[in-house]
């Protein structure tokens, strides 16, 4: 039995009314799954399935929390998840997903929701993930937060030299306005 298995769902067996799962996803899902977002974590995955007029609306909850790599020190960090997400499945011909209706081939009539669960975990992770001010690991916080600037190096100084120039011209060049009719505006 395939690990993934346990994560699928057949949609013919569901009763009028509504049927729930639950399971706990953990780092054997992660590696299972294969994604390069989450590796490591713990999450509670709630499942409501209602059936409709002719689709199934598919409501999960998750919750726990997964680990990622701050961008700032590149240590592992822990990210919680608190995720509301619905879904939407009909039957059909053959397997579509468009983002918010999954239809699922008649005959089969299961729907597997293991890669599902992982994108609703992913999508809940910032965009920008780093430690708390202070916790980050290896550098002191005071190198990390002024960007490495406190060890500025010596400037060559055929550097200062242009720099020199460009300030020169900059005193003696004028600039010049004309404007007609307060519409146009030229500068030399």
């Amino acid at each position: 039995m395939n690990t993934l298995d346990c994560y699928k769902v057949d949609l013919k067996g569901i009763s009028a009314g509504s049927e729930a799962f639950s399971w706990h996803v953990d780092d054997e899902f992660f590696s299972a799954v294969q994604g390069r977002e989450i590796t490591h974590g713990s999450l509670d995955v709630e499942l409501e399935v209602r059936q409709r007029a002719e689709a199934y609306e598919l409501t999960f909850h998750i919750e726990g929390e997964v680990a990622v790599t701050c961008d700032r020190c590149l240590a592992s960090m822990y990210i919680p998840i608190n995720a509301d997400v619905q879904l939407k499945a009909k039957f059909g011909t053959e397997y579509d997903d468009d983002g918010e209706m999954v239809t699922v081939p008649y005959d089969e009539g299961v729907i597997d929701l293991a890669w599902h669960i992982y994108e609703m975990a992913a999508l809940e992770i910032p965009i920008r993930h780093v430690h708390p001010e202070g916790q980050c690991v290896g550098e002191s916080d005071a190198e990390l937060w002024d960007g490495g600037q406190s060890e500025r190096k010596e400037i060559d100084p055929r550097w200062d030299k242009l720099r020199k120039i460009l300030d020169n011209n900059n005193k003696k060049t004028k600039i010049y306005e004309i404007k007609i009719n307060n519409r146009f505006k030229f500068e030399y």
